[in-house]
């Protein structure tokens, strides 16, 4: 049965995003696309409880059974915050007799931000002391050169029990050429003690560099443990609310979902798993008002999220990284930075400074009245009046003395005024973001000014007047369920699975027999992992890419490829290659040789998607009241309007507050609202 098949009867998709802050929820009856919405605060020391939490709320706002839901869709931060706070499971590694110590060489650089001088090189997920050496070689092209010593894994596997390790990473010479080795081993351990759980560099990352691939796989291990009790802790909570049917499916860095049983044993691919979602519903929300060039901007909490889309799907990269590890697996390019709602404000020599530390969920900003005292960006826009004091509805009040004693306290430290303070505060933490744009746009190429800001989270719509006319964007787009809006592109996500192997293929390519074999094989693979998520030939699609470089060049550039296995395409690709080398290096060189260094087939299975209804109300009033904003050195009248009551093509001049369940919208002064039909905000400069 498909999923499609599955999803017919019941009705009802749920969709969980959990934040730093807030777990974000929708659910949709896919058979009339109706769709509720909710927020509750995320649960830190346990992300499964907020979870349950989200689906108990949502479902009793729609007053549906939970025997009505057909598969709940999830994107989680557990492998990141694990990654992230190094708090993942002990480990071990087994490696080719004489690499113990790539992992501890790494590469020699430096983090582009950081201090040469005062650098100190970070502790890797798995000390020397539980890399264990195994004898055995293969080739490049993945001839076998020394013979695999069992005697030596069955001594290793030993060694790791007695130190109570359960998870284990394999990563051997050369083993995407070849893996019989490391299967193998996998064999052999398994024999040794069946609890372990194991990863293959062969299957996490099939690709040449032995401090990438070896990286992603021990990260893979390192986190295995945790997203494994976690997946299984989510499996309970849903039998206990009676959703005991319904198929749990989790997003991918690639912004594609897969079913839990592929992310219990590959789960470094959730690296990204929120933040991808949420591009995904961007997208879509760009789509309604027919605008392909975006930059979308994710402000929860914690962080901002940004990814620059210029035509119908984000890209791709493969060199992302979770903090200061590469993580190379398939991924959507986003750019992330600390800087969100809960960014502390501080004093450092004497200046202001916002983040990257932040007071998430608890104890939160100091307005939240959860125990937080430092100020916060949340605080300084509510200090600002570009809040309401209350929020959700009016669910949750916000305490605007807390948060003015906050900011004035750092105020005094740095011996200004409070609304000074507070809009320092908003300046900065604007500005931390402006430079996260510009990474993504003006450093590849592209000029800001050509695309529209597209903010979401639950503060993006607060930031997205000011940074929008900072790079003089054309537009800023607010969607509806801006707030929510990774949950909602969660159930618009199809499946998706990535496959890849290196290929080192020079011109002048007379020989393309072994693309043609790699080709197949990766077909194959790619075929057989749909097959095994019940998705039907008619909703199957392949999707090509490949890696090339210039000759002697130390890294490589992803391009699409179209076509089989043959000159014509492999010369196509070329020419994209050269054309995207002058996007992002201002320069090609057409007459210097290319080397094809891999492959990639994205297999995905395309999921029907809800057909959202868009219901806006007839023409009436929708102000609900006005409050002081101080803007310019002095404060001025904003009226509040209720975004659930304004009437298609509304216009709302500047300063206006926007409010609705999962967000807010400040729309400044100068500037000008528009309400498209498909619910979208329009927001725009006045000319």
């Amino acid at each position: 049965m498909s999923l499609d098949e599955l999803s017919t009867d019941p009705t009802f998709s749920l969709a969980i995003d959990t934040g730093g802050t807030f777990t974000d929820v929708s659910l949709v009856d896919r058979s009339t696309g109706q769709e509720w919405k909710a927020k509750v605060p995320s649960t830190p020391d346990d992300p499964s409880r907020g979870f349950v939490n989200g689906v108990r709320s949502v479902l009793e706002l729609a007053n549906v059974t939970p025997e009505r839901v057909s598969h709940v869709l999830h994107g989680t931060t557990v492998a990141t915050n694990a990654i992230l706070e190094m708090r993942g499971a002990e480990c071990a590694l087994l490696t080719t007799r004489g690499f113990k110590h790539v992992l501890e060489i790494g590469r020699h650089d430096i983090p582009r931000q950081a201090n040469m001088f005062s650098w100190v090189k970070p502790q890797r997920p798995i000390p020397p002391q539980r890399i264990f050496e195994i004898t055995e070689r293969m080739s490049f092209d993945g001839q076998e050169i020394t013979p695999l010593s069992e005697e030596d894994i069955r001594e290793a596997a030993l060694r790791i029990r007695a130190k109570g390790i359960r998870s284990v990473a394999v990563c051997y010479l050369h083993s995407y050429a070849n893996a019989a080795h490391e299967r193998r081993t996998r064999e052999i351990l398994l024999e040794e003690d069946a609890s372990f759980q194991i990863s293959l560099s062969s299957e996490v990352l099939p690709t040449y560099r032995e401090f990438e691939r070896s990286m992603t796989t021990a990260l893979n291990a390192y986190v295995m443990p945790l997203v494994s009790d976690y997946v299984g802790r989510l499996e309970e909570g849903l039998r206990a609310e009676r959703i005991k049917d319904a198929r749990l499916l989790l997003v991918k860095s690639n912004g594609g979902v897969t079913g839990a049983a592929t992310i219990r044993n590959e789960p470094v691919q959730t690296a990204l798993s929120g933040p991808a979602a949420g591009v995904i519903g961007a997208r879509y929300t760009g789509d309604l008002s027919g605008e392909q060039k975006l930059i979308t901007l994710d402000i929860g909490g914690t962080s901002a999220d940004i990814c620059l889309i210029d035509g119908a799907e984000p890209a791709i990269t493969t060199e992302g990284s979770v903090g200061t590890w590469p993580v190379h697996v398939p991924m959507i390019a986003i750019h992330t930075i600390g800087a969100g709602g809960g960014s502390i404000a501080y004093s450092a020599s004497g200046g202001l400074a916002v983040g990257p530390a932040s007071a998430g969920a608890v104890p939160g900003p100091a307005c939240y009245g959860r125990g937080g005292i430092e100020a916060t960006v949340t605080d300084a826009h509510l200090v600002l009046g570009h809040l309401p004091e209350h929020l959700l509805r009016g669910a949750m009040t916000l305490d605007k003395d807390a948060a003015m004693r906050a900011v004035e306290r750092l105020a005094q430290k740095l011996g200004t005024g409070l609304y000074e303070t507070a809009r320092g505060i908003i300046d900065v933490a604007n500005n931390n973001m402006i430079g996260a744009i510009r990474v993504v746009s003006v450093e590849k190429g592209y000029d800001p000014k050509e695309f529209s800001l597209l903010p979401f989270g639950g503060a993006g719509p607060l930031h997205g007047g000011f940074i929008a006319r900072e790079l003089g964007m054309k537009s800023i787009i607010v969607g509806q369920g801006c707030g929510v809006l990774s949950s909602k592109g969660l159930l618009i996500a199809d499946l998706r699975s990535d496959f890849s192997r290196t290929l080192l293929l020079r011109s002048p390519y007379d020989d393309l027999s072994q693309l043609s074999v790699l080709f197949s094989e990766l077909q194959v693979q790619a075929m057989a992992w749909l097959k095994t998520e019940g998705i039907s030939p008619d909703q199957a699609e392949l999707r090509w890419a490949a890696a090339f470089r210039y000759e002697n060049q130390g890294y490589e550039l992803d391009v699409p490829w179209e076509g089989a296995a043959n000159r014509e395409s492999l010369m196509a690709a070329i020419k994209r290659f050269h054309d995207q080398h002058r996007q992002l290096y201002s320069f090609d060189q057409k007459d210097a040789p290319v080397e094809l260094a891999g492959l990639r087939v994205s297999a995905v299975g395309r999921l029907k998607k809800p057909d959202f209804k868009t219901v806006q109300p007839d023409a009436g009033d929708a102000r609900t009241g006005q409050q002081k904003v101080y803007h310019a050195g002095g404060w001025i009248d904003c009226p509040i309007y209720d975004r659930s009551l304004l009437a298609t093509d509304t216009i709302i001049p500047g300063p206006a507050i926007i409010e609705q369940m999962d967000a807010t919208t400040f729309v400044l002064a100068g500037q000008i609202c528009i309400v498209e039909e498909s619910g979208n905000l329009i927001i725009r400069e006045q000319r």
